[in-house]
């Protein structure tokens, strides 16, 4: 005899969402000097980006420094504390430059709130990734961002933002 026919309308127990984790990131831009072997003597902007490092999840991919909202937290404080704990900068947050969200495939949700610096103290130290570096606007698309990044990415490259 043969199986029935498994009926379709029976719901499948639905695994609890995942919250939304609410995270700051900074960009931390400055003027470069042009090249000396160019013709082009007008200042380049670049922005500060930092590499995860291969043993943390989403290994290797590019990010702006920042990280979670602790509970109490302003983003403002929030940012400021995690440039001091992963750079050991004392930054000065600006506005507020873009909001994003984002839905991994794994269901996990962020919401981004990207800062600028307008100006820190001390030395830039790396702290936890694997490699930093100043990188020209205009040459943000040729890294490997975080996906959820990648918006941001082409409006800053496309000169959109800033």
């Amino acid at each position: 005899m043969k199986e029935p026919i498994r009926k379709l309308d029976r719901r499948r127990p639905q695994t609890a969402a995942k919250p939304l984790r609410h995270v700051v990131a900074a960009l931390i831009l400055r003027e470069a000097p042009a090249k000396e072997d160019s013709s082009d003597t007008q200042p380049t902007r670049e922005v500060f980006i930092c590499q995860r490092r291969a043993d943390q999840p989403m290994a290797l991919k590019w990010e702006f420094p920042g990280g979670k909202i602790e509970l109490g937290e302003t983003p403002q404080g929030a940012l400021a504390r995690e440039l001091q704990e992963e750079l050991g900068i004392n930054a000065t947050v600006g506005d507020r430059i873009a909001t994003l969200r984002h839905t991994y495939r794994n269901g996990g949700a962020i919401e981004i709130q990207f800062f600028r610096v307008l100006e820190f103290t001390g030395e830039m130290e790396n702290r936890i990734f694997q490699t930093m570096q100043w990188a020209p606007l205009s040459e943000l698309p040729s890294f490997d961002f975080l996906a959820a990044d990648l918006n941001l990415i082409r409006d800053l490259a496309d000169g959109k933002l800033l």
